[in-house]
């Protein structure tokens, strides 16, 4: 009789590998290309067998989201103003997510389970705690702030001034929509730090604002 040679057990896999495999899909084919099926030959392995480690895509993405957040330091700002914690917190995501801008749409998909972005949020609301703002008050003042960073690394990265999109609005017929041509014709001036920081600069404006009123 033949021995039966045992098939060999798949290799284990660490998240930490999966969710580097899922990145590098992710930077070199964009979003659309992170599949299972994309993933699994990054690793050298079967589509199947990485069910071992996620129930599906999504909680693949969530590796990704992780994996991108893990290398940003989440820590709040001490002994600075309120303002300038804020935008330290501010330029240390932007800097995190820009070097995978591909990650950019999964941020707001998944806000409310990322440690990640938890922690963000929480060093945050420390910041603006310390500044002074609380109740309803901190509620506005949050949900502004969160709203204009996930807006604005959206903008930068999927709908830069510098990209096609400004040249079409530029070239729109100046009889019907004269602001908005004239607005884009002056968008090539404005470079990405300096259109990201001037609107944040005009947000915190606006909440020193409302603390002084």
């Amino acid at each position: 009789m033949y021995a039966v040679k045992a098939m060999p057990r798949p290799r284990s896999l660490t998240p930490a590998q999966l969710a580097d495999a899922a990145l590098a899909v992710l930077d070199r084919d964009g979003l659309p290309g992170l599949t299972m099926r994309a993933v699994g030959a990054r690793l050298g392995t079967s589509t199947m067998a990485l069910y071992r480690y996620v129930a599906d895509r999504d909680e693949l993405e969530a590796l990704v989201v992780e994996r991108v957040l893990d290398g940003v330091d989440m820590r709040p700002p001490l002994d600075v103003p309120w303002p300038d914690g804020i935008r330290e917190l501010v330029d240390r995501v932007r800097a995190g997510v820009g070097a995978h801008p591909a990650v950019v749409p999964l941020l707001p998909a998944h806000r409310h389970r990322s440690p990640g972005i938890l922690r963000w949020g929480e060093a945050a609301l420390a910041v603006l705690t310390r500044g002074g703002f609380a109740g309803t008050r901190r509620v506005v003042a949050f949900r502004a702030l969160l709203a204009y960073v996930v807006g604005a690394i959206q903008m930068e990265h999927l709908g830069a001034l510098g990209g096609p999109g400004t040249a079409v609005i530029a070239a729109l017929p100046r009889d019907e929509f004269p602001l908005l041509a004239e607005t884009a014709r002056a968008a090539g001036a404005v470079g990405p730090d300096d259109e990201f920081g001037g609107g944040l600069d005009l947000l915190l404006d606006g909440l020193a604002r409302q603390l002084d009123g």
